[in-house]
């Protein structure tokens, strides 16, 4: 194997790393902005169910007698 071909080779393998490493940051950035809309979307879900419950628990109040 000649010089200008192991030094190409190497060239290759050290960009090839740089990438997987800005890869690497890109998921784990991803998976940061995931958890966090996971976190949100619990949130809300929780936030409407309790909404609901309340607004059910005023409907009945409000209903009129069964003998109307």
């Amino acid at each position: 194997m000649s010089e200008d071909s192991l030094i190409e080779l190497e060239t290759k393998l050290a960009y090839q790393e740089d990438m997987v490493e800005s890869l690497n940051k890109v998921v784990c950035d991803q998976q940061r902005q995931i958890d966090a809309l996971e976190k949100t979307c619990r949130k809300m879900a929780d936030r409407l169910m309790d909404l609901s419950e309340a607004f059910e628990s005023t409907q009945v109040e409000d209903a009129p007698p069964p003998h109307y």
